[in-house]
C-alpha cells in the first residue's frame, strides 16, 4: 500500500486551511534503478507507434533520488515552439530561458525541514519534426509514457505535475490538459498547465469543451502576436467556465503602451485556480514590459513560478 503524507495548497498571498494527501510515485515506495543521478542532465528514449521518441531529464543536485519519500517532488513539463527542440529550451538559446528560467525559482528541497520545498524534477520532451502536431494524439502518448516513465523509476508527488510551453508548446500543454480533463485512469493527471502564446494546433481532445477533471491554467498572450489573441481567449474561457470562475472582463491591454495586466478569477473551484495575462508586444517567450528596458528578465517566468507554486 503506498504511504501518504499531509499536504497543504498555498496561495500567493494566503495560507488556506485546505489539505490533501501527497501521492507518491511508485519510485518513492519500490527503489527501483534510478534513471539518472542528480546533478545530472540525461538523454532518454521510448518507442511510441513505432517510432523512437527522445527528451531531456533534469535532476536537480539537491534532489535525493528515490530516497526522497518525505516530500517527493515536483514534475514539470517544458516544452518547445515549433522549429525548436527540446536541446534549445535546456540550454536555454533560441529565445528561451534554460527550462523557462524555473530552476532558478524554485526553491531547492530541504530534508532536514519538515516544511521543506519539494522542487522539481524537469523534462524537456523532444517533437516530432520540430512541433507537435499530436496526430492521433501520439504526442499526447508520448509525454503520458515519459511521467509514467518518471513515476516508475524517481520520487516525484503525483498530484504535482505540471507543463509550460511557449507557441506549439503551449498548444501542447493545452492538449495535456484536455487529456487529463478526461479523468481517465490511464490519462496524464496534470494539475496545471502554463499557456504561454499558445492556439489550438495539437487539438483537444474533449472538443470544445474541457472534461470532468478541472485542471488549473496559466495562461498569457500578446495583443501583436502571431497566434490569434481570439482564439487563446477562448481556450481561457474553457477553463473559466469548466473550473467554475466567475466570468469578468479583464482589462484591455492597448497596443502601445508597453506594459502587461493580469487577472486571477475569482470563485473557482478549490484548488483549481485560473490567471490570465495579456501583454503589449509580439510572439515571444519572454515578454517584457517596456519599463524593464532591453537587457530586463521577462516577468513570465515569475508569474508561471508564483501559479505552479500555490499547488504543494
Amino acid at each position: 500500500m503506498i504511504p501518504s503524507w499531509p499536504k497543504t495548497l498555498l496561495t500567493t498571498s494566503t495560507l488556506l486551511s485546505l489539505t490533501s494527501a501527497i501521492t507518491p510515485s511508485p519510485g518513492c515506495t519500490t527503489k527501483p534503478a534510478a534513471l539518472a543521478s542528480p546533478g545530472t542532465i540525461t538523454n532518454h528514449t521510448l518507442t511510441i507507434n513505432a517510432k523512437e521518441r527522445w527528451y531531456l531529464l533534469n535532476l536537480p543536485k539537491t534532489y535525493l533520488g528515490p530516497s526522497q519519500t518525505k516530500r517527493p517532488a515536483r514534475l514539470i513539463f517544458t516544452l518547445h515552439a515549433a522549429g525548436g527542440n527540446s536541446s534549445m529550451v535546456a540550454d536555454g538559446v533560441g529565445g528561451y530561458l534554460p527550462w523557462y528560467g524555473l530552476p532558478d525559482l524554485v526553491p531547492v528541497y530541504n530534508e532536514s525541514s519538515p516544511d521543506s520545498d519539494p522542487g522539481a524534477i524537469y523534462v524537456a520532451p523532444n517533437g516530432l519534426d520540430r512541433g507537435w502536431a499530436n496526430r492521433g494524439g501520439e504526442d499526447v502518448e508520448f509525454i503520458t509514457a515519459i511521467a509514467n516513465e518518471v513515476k516508475r523509476r524517481e520520487c516525484v508527488d503525483e498530484d504535482l505535475v505540471f507543463s509550460v510551453g511557449f507557441s506549439y508548446g503551449a498548444s501542447m500543454s493545452y492538449a495535456l490538459a484536455c487529456a487529463s480533463s478526461t479523468g481517465a485512469e490511464s490519462a496524464l493527471r496534470l494539475r496545471a498547465v502554463g499557456v504561454q502564446s499558445g492556439g489550438n494546433m495539437s487539438g483537444c481532445v474533449t472538443g470544445d469543451a474541457l472534461g470532468p477533471r478541472p485542471v488549473g491554467l496559466y495562461g498569457q498572450h500578446g495583443v501583436d502576436g502571431d497566434l490569434p489573441l481570439a482564439t487563446a481567449r477562448r481556450i481561457r474561457d474553457q477553463f473559466v467556465e469548466r473550473n467554475g470562475c466567475q466570468k469578468v472582463e479583464g482589462e484591455q491591454v492597448v497596443l502601445g503602451t508597453g506594459g502587461h495586466k493580469k487577472v486571477e478569477y475569482k470563485g473557482c473551484l478549490e484548488d483549481k485556480p485560473v490567471t490570465w495575462v495579456e501583454y503589449d508586444g509580439g510572439h515571444t517567450p519572454q515578454p517584457r514590459d517596456r519599463a524593464m528596458g532591453a537587457g530586463g528578465i521577462t516577468w513570465a517566468r515569475e508569474e508561471t513560478w508564483r501559479f505552479f507554486s500555490q499547488f504543494r
